[in-house]
């Protein structure tokens, strides 16, 4: 695989070769057209001299016409000049013999035109004017090759095609200079990340500059860094909770069994002891379902199936599941706002996920109220389902009301008078957050408030 700083390179260097080899190109293709158009000029004038000598002047011998022709300064190479007199389809004058392809060729070609020509053949670049004396036409031609600007043009490809590739060269090499430099602080932040291990997964990479890129790739780094060490604080904390909640019912279930078996008892003594196992077992149980519960919502919260789903009903459902198991529960519902149109109690959600909140909630309520009685207040409109569980009792302190969703968090003021694992609100958080929803907690002297707000299915 190509690393960023031969691919930085690489593009560097082709890029700004791209640019080269256009700016080649363009320097070459307007310096030829600048050539040809003075070699054009240089014909021009050529035609012009001839024909005011000819002409204007009178001069017809041909002897002076080639002896001022070969006088002039600006002689050209292999110059031919031609005068053609179109009525009588002859040659007037000519400084040399005439080629081939001026009568078979040339000559038509230039009375179909009708007018002045420039154009390149075998070598040759040909210029052609029409002049009119009296009522004769006279067409004069001048032939030359332009050596010097083939010879220009020839070492001005030999330039740019030396100096592009020096020029590329250069680019190759300051290209891997930049991208090296540009790149040498990612060699630092892969040190200092190597150097981070679960046991000192406290530690966080640093960079100088916060505000360019690299930085914000280590600001956002250190963020992910912040959450895995929570994570790995949290696990910490969970693995020793379940140890904890584990030991205490498997520590009993197994001094029961000790003290069971050191003498022979009677059957009501096996009987209680069963019934204290049965009891402890259960507790296991109900531990392991809920634990399971609250894995499958973190986890595999991908795989929860939603549905439209009647508030209404499922509260009811709920209510009837918790008394079944709890006789002595009290559980009143209120329907404080209920909508005359049934869409406004239906909204999106997964069924048996959102049974267990409300369960958990009404179960937490009755627990922790001294008339094990919860009172239950819903409320619906067309923008959201309310739902309120009030219960009398002890107060939530403040200063733990942002700990209550935590795995196995237990308040101090109700851990010893009411058995429990401190999983249920847990569950309730993450089957709620799984919701878009929210839940709010208010807590004083006489009474305990968990709102939840549920989006109607249209939102």
């Amino acid at each position: 695989m190509i690393n960023i700083r031969s691919k930085l390179t690489y593009q560097f260097v082709g890029l700004v070769s791209t640019v080269l080899i256009l700016f080649s190109f363009g320097v070459y293709f307007f310096s030829k057209l600048y050539l040809e158009k003075r070699f054009f000029n240089r014909l021009q004038d050529k035609a012009i001299t001839t024909a005011t000598l000819l002409f204007d002047l009178q001069t017809s011998d041909k002897t002076i016409l080639k002896l001022v022709n070969i006088s002039e300064k600006s002689t050209l190479s292999d110059e031919s000049i031609y005068v053609y007199d179109e009525a009588n389809k002859k040659l007037v004058f000519e400084s040399q013999e005439p080629y081939s392809a001026l009568f078979s060729d040339l000559i038509p070609t230039l009375q179909k035109q009708n007018k002045e020509i420039f154009f390149e053949a075998s070598y040759h670049q040909t210029f052609a004017i029409k002049l009119k004396k009296g009522k004769l036409s006279y067409w004069i031609i001048v032939r030359a090759i332009d050596g010097n600007a083939k010879e220009a043009l020839e070492d001005l490809r030999k330039i740019l095609f030396v100096m592009g590739w020096i020029g590329v060269l250069l680019l190759g090499l300051s290209g891997w200079f930049f991208a090296d430099k540009a790149l040498a602080p990612m060699a630092g932040i892969i040190r200092q990340v190597n150097d981070i291990f679960p046991s000192n997964v406290e530690k966080r990479v640093t960079h100088p500059n916060k505000t360019d890129e690299i930085g914000l790739l280590v600001s956002t780094f250190n963020h992910l860094l912040d959450r895995i060490e929570q994570a790995f604080v949290m696990q910490k904390m969970f693995i020793a909770n379940v140890s904890h909640e584990l030991k205490n019912p498997l520590t009993k279930i197994y001094a029961q069994l000790e003290v069971s078996l050191l003498q022979q008892r009677s059957p009501a003594v096996y009987e209680n002891t069963l019934r204290s196992l049965q009891e402890d077992t259960r507790s296991i149980i109900q531990l392991t379902n809920t634990l399971l519960t609250l894995a499958n919502t973190v986890i595999d919260h991908e795989s929860v199936q939603f549905s439209a789903i009647r508030v209404d009903e499922l509260l009811w459902d709920a209510k009837t599941q918790l008394q079944k198991w709890h006789e002595e529960y009290k559980v009143q519902l209120n329907f404080d706002e209920f909508p005359e149109d049934e869409e406004a109690l239906i909204i999106l959600g997964n069924e048996a996920s959102l049974k267990v909140v409300f369960m958990n909630l009404m179960d937490n309520a009755c627990k922790f109220s001294p008339n094990h009685t919860v009172s239950v207040h819903f409320l619906a409109n067309l923008e959201h389902i309310t739902i309120r569980f009030c219960n009398s009792g002890n107060r939530i302190p403040e200063d733990e009301l942002p700990f209550i969703f935590n795995p196995f968090f237990r308040s101090n003021s109700t851990a010893k008078a009411v058995k429990g694992h401190g999983v249920g609100l847990a569950i309730v958080s993450q089957v709620i957050k799984l919701h878009q929803a929210n839940i709010e907690v208010q807590s004083d002297e006489n009474t305990t408030i968990f709102t939840i707000k549920l989006c109607h299915i249209s939102k």
